[in-house]
């Protein structure tokens, strides 16, 4: 007798992406649709709390039913509910949260609620089988952690920003720039056209910390163009940019190594939106290749992004586990990362 397959329906709306997504067997995307919203947060130069809440709730509906007829399946065919209950903003993800609950409800499913970051370092199971132990470099516009997995649903956080996330770093140095948001992409652009030619700091911290801090960084940036405006001299953006992306990379990039090693670990993960920065993305596989007993596993760029696939991915680890959560699940913006 075969094993049936499993299907599990994903909902995530912890900031500017409505998802919904139906993944077979933690492993194989069948939908992933994202209605992102990123021109109405623009001219805010960044996230709107409340706009990214209206927006939830005009566009949950239609992503869950696009996401449904696309897998062609009907609800009878799910075996449960997964949703991102944090962290996040706390009104885009009561969207979420609440219509997860009254789907399991109406459709007698089980309910699974799953840590955002989790979602991200299981994007990678939708392309690689994971191995363990492993260690995952998260980076995105909320978190920098490096988290070691010695199996599934084990999250040791080994190091974690201080201050800002190396996203946060990235849209304040492009504000200061004068690029439009998301910063992350128009830095990472420029950064390929200039040469890393300005002396920037690199926070390493007391020796042998695998924590992170990007505050002095950013803020080094912004004195060397006041400081260059002052004395009427033009910085070229192209080698700023350049310059401030070599600093980002060599301590996220020396950090991780020299994690991996001391941990032994089979694998490396990237995850989290600035995973798509091709910067970043380049100095792992280069610093990585001659590790031959280490894997280097690095998602698509559709899979970096906010996405509720990853949220399946995680979520069938949980619902494997026999994690189930009730209707008194609510939306927890501080959700801390741990194991079940």
């Amino acid at each position: 007798m075969t094993e049936k397959d499993e299907y599990i329906l994903a909902i995530e709306t912890s900031c500017d992406e409505t998802a919904c997504a139906i993944v077979k067997n933690g492993k194989e995307i069948i939908a992933n649709v994202v209605s992102s919203q990123i021109e109405s947060h623009k001219r805010f130069g960044g996230v709107v709390p409340e706009i990214a809440s209206r927006h939830h709730v005009e566009q949950l509906t239609v992503v869950l039913e696009e996401a449904m007829e696309k897998s062609a399946l009907s609800f009878e065919d799910l075996d449960a509910i997964a949703v991102t209950e944090g962290p996040g903003l706390v009104g885009a993800l009561l969207v979420g949260v609440n219509a997860a609950k009254a789907l399991a409800f109406a459709q007698g499913l089980p309910l699974v609620g799953v840590h955002h970051i989790a979602g991200h370092i299981y994007a990678n199971q939708l392309i690689a089988e994971l191995k363990f132990p492993l260690l995952a470099l998260v980076v995105s516009g909320g978190h920098t952690e490096l988290v070691y997995m010695k199996d599934h649903a084990s999250f040791e956080v080994i190091g974690e920003t201080l201050d800002d996330a190396a996203g946060e770093a990235y849209d304040k140095v492009a504000r200061t720039l004068g690029l439009p948001y998301p910063g992350g992409p128009h830095i990472d652009r420029l950064a390929h056209e200039g040469e890393p030619s300005i002396s920037l700091p690199r926070a390493w911290l007391e020796e042998g910390s695998y924590n992170f801090s990007f505050s002095g960084l950013k803020s080094a940036v912004i004195n060397t163009l006041h400081n260059a405006k002052q004395k009427g001299e033009e910085i070229n953006p192209q080698d700023l940019a350049a310059s401030f992306q070599e600093s980002v990379i060599e301590v996220l990039v020396t950090k991780t190594m020299r994690a991996a090693e001391q941990y032994n670990v089979k694998q490396v993960l990237l995850a989290g939106g600035v995973a798509a920065n091709k910067g970043l993305r380049s100095a792992l596989q280069t610093a990585f290749s001659e590790k031959k007993d280490i894997e280097l596993i690095i998602p698509p760029l559709s899979l970096c992004t906010d996405n509720a696939a990853m949220i399946a991915a995680a979520g069938s680890v949980m619902y494997k586990k026999g994690v189930r959560s009730n209707m008194k699940l609510n939306a927890n913006p501080g959700l801390e990362l741990k194991t079940y």
